[in-house]
């Protein structure tokens, strides 16, 4: 858990948690996903720093990922523009983000990927999670379509073919 510092935040549901680390000492690798959980505190000027950072390790090709009041954070500095997106609302970001200049690469989908950014509406928690499992390359391809129809559909036949897709060799495969 990261913070603007490591002094204790509360959520809006009473939550209180102390961040491990304050956002000065974080050194994104090769791999690291830096994941901005949606939230209409997005807004609060005390978080621009976490969105300015977030535009600098997206430029510098680090991976990240946001949903919901997180994608209107990263239009308000201006790291949606030029990618592939979504958002909550395409209107929303127009009038609110005054640094938003990517409404043509704006796409009215649950969930985009481009490249090391995945963005999704706030309605699409799986098809976010699904996106980001695939840019992480948690699973084989197989495996993470079988999990993604088995959620979206409840059928059976998906988790059968879950449970193949992970019981496959790699010499089968």
């Amino acid at each position: 858990k990261v913070g603007i510092d490591r002094r204790p935040v509360s959520s809006m549901g009473g939550i209180t948690m102390t961040p491990d680390l304050a956002l000065a000492d974080v050194r994104l690798g090769p791999g690291d996903l830096l994941l901005l959980p949606g939230s209409d505190a997005w807004h609060e000027e005390a978080n621009a720093p976490l969105l300015r950072f977030a535009a600098t390790a997206l430029a510098e090709g680090h991976k990240v990922a946001a949903i919901c009041g997180a994608t209107v954070g990263l239009a308000q500095v201006g790291a949606l523009n030029g990618l592939r997106h979504t958002s909550n609302d395409l209107g929303y970001l127009k009038q609110s983000c005054p640094a938003y200049t990517g409404a043509a690469q704006y796409e009215d989908k649950p969930a985009v990927r481009d490249g090391n950014l995945v963005t999704a509406s706030g309605l699409a928690a799986l098809e976010f999670s699904y996106e980001v499992i695939k840019m992480l390359g948690v699973w084989r391809e197989a495996t993470a379509d079988a999990w993604y129809k088995l959620y979206k559909t409840r059928e059976a036949r998906w988790y059968y073919a879950l449970v193949e897709s992970m019981s496959t060799l790699p010499s089968e495969r």
